[in-house]
This record gives structure tokens, sequence and C-alpha cells, in this order.
């Protein structure tokens, strides 16, 4: 078989695959969209302090608003730092040991350590101990800010 008939068959295929695309990409959206799971609700937990528990020591409205106007940003800085962070970490983990100018890389066996959880349901297994006992993480802070104040944004308190 010759070139021109091997490029004339690959571009049929290009042509054919290109004209299916829209099709296919239909079918994709309807099997994902099926698919998809609903997200679970988020359990919501009682804070820690209540607010006849600091009655007395009870943030004023304005500072409790700019707490959270403070806590946002920072959390959005964070969130650029780390994907900054990321990209940079992508070139650096491929650059092999070395001095590149005024930077030298080098590697070093970490000292933090971590649990092997394979080897830990290994060993529940092996001793019929069941399923790794698991605990709840802390409960996350989800602040939100809304344009104009509400009448109702400070807590209210009984009279005792």
């Amino acid at each position: 078989m010759n070139l021109i008939a091997r490029l004339a068959r690959a571009a049929a295929r290009v042509i054919r695959d290109v004209a299916d695309a829209p099709a296919v990409a239909r079918q994709l959206r309807t099997l994902r969209a099926q698919a998809e799971t609903p997200r679970p609700t988020l359990e919501r937990v009682p804070a820690p302090l209540t607010a006849e528990d600091i009655a007395d020591e009870l943030p004023e409205v304005a500072d409790i608003e700019e707490a959270a106007r403070i806590y946002e940003q920072a959390r959005q800085d964070a969130n650029a730092a780390a994907r900054a962070k990321r990209k940079a970490e992508k070139v650096l983990k491929r650059t092999p040991d070395g001095v590149y100018g005024s930077v030298t890389i080098e590697r070093f066996e970490s000292s933090r350590k971590t649990v092997d959880l394979d080897a830990v349901r290994a060993l529940f297994a092996a001793h019929g101990l069941g399923d790794v006992p698991m605990r709840p993480c802390s409960p996350s802070l989800v602040i939100t800010l809304t344009e104009q104040a509400t009448e109702t944004s400070a807590p209210t308190l009984a009279a005792a």
C-alpha cells in the first residue's frame, strides 16, 4: 500500500471522528449526568460555645464582620498561594539535583512520619479486630458574607 492511500485512509478516519464528535460528546454528558450521585448534605454541628456561654465577652457585630472579611481574604490568599506552589513544584519535582544558576536543588529524607494504613488494616484483619477505628475531623468553619446586614445578625440572648 502506498503512502498516499494510507494518508487518505487516515484522513477519512479523522474526518469521520470529527464528524461524530458532537454526538459522542452528547452521549458522554448524558452518561455522566446519569452516573453522578448527589453530593451528601453536610451535617451541621453545634458551635463549641453558645452566645449564652460568653454573653459578657461577645464581640460587637462590626468586629465579627471585620474578622469574617479578614478570614475570607486570608482563605483566598492561601488558595492562590497553594496554586502557585503546586505550579512551581511541578517544574522543580521534574528537575534533577544540581546547581542551576543561583539555585541548588537537593532532596533529603523527610523526618515526617505518617501511619501506613494498609499495614494497620492488615494487622487488624490478621488479629480479627474488625475495621480500623476512625474519628471525625474537627468541623469546618463556613463563613458567608452578604452585601447588607440583616436584622438578626447578632444572636439574641434570653433574659435569665
